[in-house]
């Protein structure tokens, strides 16, 4: 008798914790985290409010301390890039459950590399030419627009590495990337489109100072991801929720146009990453044929696994 009581406790007080779930929303660092704070506290007091859990706003330095959280259960859902949703989802037991819808109806947004507006520089055949004596702004190694983008379309496709192109070589994030170019501290840097726009707004002075030289294809919009071990309860309120924000209420319209100009989220699935795990191992690919170091025979048997990745993703 006390035996089943204790398991009923047991199980009760196991039930009112999955019903009480903090949750800690993890947010990449493309800029500040002021500035981040500012423009999604609204929705996380939103996402309280209707889920009826706790959510706290998880702040990392770098793209790898969102997925490390989440790895270790320490993230529960978050706002991520397709590159490191990838890793999320291949290292930290996540899942992408929807996605970004622009405002604009547009399908994603670009990646850039900017200069200063002064700068002599007009185009990629520029910047190769003059490699050796410049200074380059890379993206955080887990981003899709400053470094996974530019690193196949700019470098791979083009057959350069910017460790050996550049005299120096730094990584920040898209709001450092795009200061230092307007304050002539970086010669060229990567960047996005949603980013730009973002200065364009917040400091007027400074995007006057900067110049788009190269564009890439469109990227699509960014994934929200969800980990695995939250209870179903808890995975179905913060989806419901998700998937429902600013359809109507005028008020959550302005919040989440103020997050990246967006109308709201649409359901998506780790399918999304399809291009983006592709672009990934066609850069990797390419840097194993240009590498002198290895072995033919060791070079055939990792672009023959490469291929084999590649062909299963078609």
């Amino acid at each position: 008798m006390f035996k089943k009581i204790g398991v009923a406790l047991a199980l009760g007080l196991s039930l009112a914790g999955a019903m009480a779930q903090d949750i800690n929303f993890g947010i990449i660092s493309t800029e500040s985290s002021q500035n981040l704070k500012a423009d999604w506290q609204p929705l996380l007091d939103d996402m309280a409010k209707q889920t009826g859990m706790k959510i706290n706003a998880f702040f990392a330095p770098d793209y790898a301390g969102i997925i490390e959280g989440m790895r270790f259960n320490k993230v529960h859902v978050a706002w991520l890039g397709n590159k490191s949703a990838m890793e999320a989802v291949d290292r930290s037991n996540a899942e992408i459950f929807a996605q970004m819808v622009n405002a604009d109806g547009t399908q994603g947004y670009y990646s850039h590399l900017i200069v200063h507006k002064d700068s002599p520089l007009k185009g990629l055949e520029d910047v190769f030419k003059s490699g050796k004596s410049l200074s380059f702004g890379n993206g955080d190694p887990n981003s899709t627009s400053g470094f996974l983008v530019p690193g196949f379309y700019v470098f791979a496709q083009n057959k350069q590495d910017p460790k050996t192109l550049f005299k120096v070589v730094r990584n920040a994030n898209h709001e450092t990337n795009a200061l230092a170019i307007a304050n002539k501290q970086v010669d060229v840097a990567t960047n996005n489109s949603e980013n730009l726009d973002k200065i364009k707004e917040r400091q007027a002075e400074k995007f006057k100072e900067i110049k788009i030289i190269w564009t890439s294809p469109l990227i699509p919009s960014d994934p929200m991801v969800i980990s695995k071990n939250l209870p179903e309860t808890s995975k179905a309120k913060i989806k419901n929720f998700f998937y429902n924000y600013a359809k109507t209420d005028a008020r959550e319209k302005d919040i989440v146009m103020k997050i990246n100009k967006l109308s709201g989220f649409k359901a998506s699935t780790n399918d999304q990453l399809k291009p983006i795990r592709q672009l990934d191992l066609f850069a990797k690919r390419n840097k194993l044929e240009a590498d002198t170091t290895l072995a033919e025979s060791e070079k055939k048997s990792k672009l023959s696994e490469i291929d084999q990745q590649l062909a299963a993703l078609k």
